[in-house]
């Protein structure tokens, strides 16, 4: 272990003035190591290596307040304390069944050495693939309610590396394209924000469990230096609360390759057991719904002549989620208030007076009879505090007749949601500032009053609360596949192979795939060739899958469409196989109390050919492989409809050639023999 800690050592001597070492913790294998220290000034500063190698150099921790001196200089460590924790817990519903939670963790109190002799503690826990690390308030004098105006936490990159990452502080929130820049180029990012070192190692740098706090963004200030850039509150400080009280973990994933970072379940340890008790009631499922037709503007959410949330409509979609064995029907529109102007607006929608040509009640009873169920649809267009105001009644609404599962969204600008202050009067705010945090919970906790499962869009950023709230199931939180539906250019071939390992190393996306018909609103229609389309059920995780396309184009090509009704969506085990960050991805998962295997590969705008050991398949037993693969003309701009459909023998020993076409994908279906 010893050998780890040398060149640490000479990074934080060399990179704050006559650094002072401090307390060290190195996690169980030894090969991550993170040690605390002070500088002549007394700012306390961390730094992180990895195989003796510096990853993050010297770097700042504190906070500016708004009413108190800041708490960043002429600090003492004090009190250095570890210890180790090791367990396996049990997901009720994920990428799978059990996860081990084992990391050595340093506590370490930072206490000023002159008046007022205010302190705050750092917490570092230390795993084999991350670290995570937070600061605790204890209660004191003169620091009864905190009031944060920004946290001086940095990330400086000991070491030159290539970046992914989304703009922050912008109007779409967090649905953009992602950037690949050096990262002497990154701006005002957003996490998860992924790194590459040039001798191939993995960083990325995100959150975990917040709670009643502002999400963090990260702001490039020189070089290869990032700082903390909390998103903005509604008043006095970006964060305001009252002692003792812990912020969220800040975290970075280190791997040897982009696929460990996808492997990592850092994040979900990082936040507290389930807290709901028994959850049997959250049902993964695949879902269709009364959606895309309204993105090709062949139906509207509105009422009148287009109205796509009938009765009848939304019946046809029941019979066909009963023919082929889907457990849900979402239905968009239901609700009065999509009349008129909506958008980021949100005063007119009433959560529990259906238009007319709906029958709630009558349409829940109907699916059930079926085998199905609805699920819910409540847009606020970001009206938080209108939604709150009706979320009781909503929520009472759909226990009575049956609806389990509720989409939440949340369509406004940014810095254009709806809050309502503590002073009780309206406040514009930030989708992922401290109130909105609150709500978020809110609204998940009360849904688990009633055993609703709740999938937000345009929500707040996934920080893995899924552990302790598991009835938070998915959200969106990135460009989804609608992107691809309208009259603007959609999302590029690369974008999935981006999103696997970005946004995904959050959390759970419902990414809304399944597409067939290629012509769209979109000017280039959709990136993507079927077979592409089929991997996407493999490789973007969500307990909640949709078949978004129109149910006329499933009737029409049942041979492909038979993958979709065929892969799960709960798994017993998951293996990133190979990837590089926007290049090309390939996930094999193991059903939920099954035997089956499901593999899905897909690449960017080139072509590929990728050698797939079948190791992750069972010993000594035989498959029938069910592959559905691009053909030998496919391409995502001529030819997305080639596909071949096939199957042969194999097992664990063998090897697959998989061949993707531009913008091309391949499924599989390992069918235990």
């Amino acid at each position: 272990m010893h050998r780890f800690l040398i060149p640490l050592f000479v990074l934080l001597s060399s990179a704050a003035a006559h650094a002072a070492p401090g307390p060290r913790v190195a996690s169980p294998d030894g090969t991550i190591v993170v040690e605390l220290a002070t500088d002549n000034d007394g700012r306390p500063a961390y730094a992180v290596s990895r195989k003796g190698q510096p990853v993050i150099a010297s770097s700042r921790l504190g906070f500016l307040l708004l009413d108190a001196p800041k708490f960043e200089r002429n600090i003492e460590i004090v009190q250095p304390r570890t210890r180790t924790f090791d367990e396996t817990w049990e997901q009720p519903w994920g990428e799978r069944r059990f996860i081990r939670n084992h990391y050595n963790e340093l506590t370490a109190t930072l206490k000023e050495k002159a008046k007022p002799f205010r302190s705050f503690d750092v917490v570092f826990r230390v795993f084999d693939d991350g670290v995570g690390f937070r600061y605790r308030f204890p209660k004191q004098s003169g620091l009864e309610q905190v009031k944060i105006s920004e946290e001086l936490t940095e990330f400086s990159l000991a070491r030159d590396a290539t970046a992914w990452w989304i703009p922050a502080g912008e109007w779409n929130r967090e649905e953009y394209l992602y950037h690949r820049t050096p990262v002497q180029q990154v701006g005002d990012a957003q996490t998860p924000i992924t790194f590459r070192f040039e001798d191939g190692t993995h960083l990325s740098i995100h959150e975990a469990a917040l709670v009643d706090y502002s999400g963090m963004n990260l702001t490039r200030v020189e070089d290869r230096k990032l700082k903390a850039d909390l998103t903005p509150g509604i008043g006095e400080g970006k964060v305001v609360r009252a002692a003792p009280f812990d912020t969220p973990w800040r975290t970075l994933l280190l791997s040897d390759a982009a696929a460990g970072l996808a492997m990592s379940s850092l994040t979900l340890n990082l936040n507290e057991p389930n807290a709901l008790g028994d959850v049997s009631w959250v049902k993964p499922m695949k879902y269709v719904g009364v959606w895309w037709e309204m993105h090709l503007d062949l139906k509207s959410w509105a009422s009148g002549p287009k109205h796509g949330a009938t009765n009848d409509n939304v019946r046809k979609h029941i019979d066909f989620a009963a023919k082929h064995g889907f457990g849900g029907v979402l239905v968009e529109g239901w609700n009065v208030g999509w009349d008129g102007d909506w958008f980021g607006n949100g005063e007119d929608f009433s959560f529990t007076k259906s238009y007319p040509d709906f029958d709630l009640k009558a349409l829940s009873r109907y699916a059930r009879s079926k085998g199905v169920v609805l699920i819910g649809h409540h847009e606020t267009s970001g009206n938080a505090a209108h939604y709150e105001e009706q979320m009781g009644d909503a929520f009472d609404l759909y226990q009575r007749v049956g609806v389990p599962a509720v989409k939440t969204g949340y369509v406004a600008d940014a810095s254009q949601a709806k809050v309502t202050g503590t002073d009780g009067k309206r406040h514009y705010a930030w989708h992922e500032g401290q109130d909105m945090a609150r709500h978020h919970l809110k609204v998940v906790t009360e849904a688990a009053k009633r055993h609703i499962a709740v999938n937000p869009h345009e929500p707040i950023k996934d920080s893995g609360l899924r552990r302790t709230y598991p009835n938070w199931i998915t959200r969106e939180g990135a460009r989804g596949m609608e992107f691809s539906a309208w009259g603007q250019p959609g999302n590029p071939p690369e974008h999935e192979a981006n999103l696997v390992f970005t946004r995904l190393l959050a959390g759970p996306m419902d990414y809304t795939p399944g597409i067939f018909g290629m012509k769209t609103r979109s000017t280039d229609g959709i990136a993507t060739t079927w077979a592409k389309q089929l991997s996407l059920y493999v490789v973007i995780y969500s307990p909640l899958q949709m078949a978004a396309d129109l149910l006329e184009n499933y009737d029409k090509n049942p041979a492909p469409f038979q993958f979709i009704k065929d892969v799960p969506v709960d798994w017993d085990d998951t293996r990133v196989l190979n990837g590089e960050v926007g290049d090309y991805v390939t996930i094999a998962r193991k059903e939920r109390g099954g035997d089956n295997w499901y593999l899905g590969a897909l690449t960017d705008e080139d072509g590929r050919t990728l050698s797939v050991p079948l190791t992750f398949l069972d010993e000594g037993r035989r498959y029938t492989a069910q592959i559905y693969r691009d053909g030998d003309k496919a391409h995502w701009k001529t030819a997305p409809q080639d596909i071949v459909i096939e199957e042969r023998s194999v097992i664990r020993a063998d090897t697959l050639t998989l061949k993707l076409a531009p913008g091309g994908g391949q499924a599989i279906r390992f069918v235990a023999q």
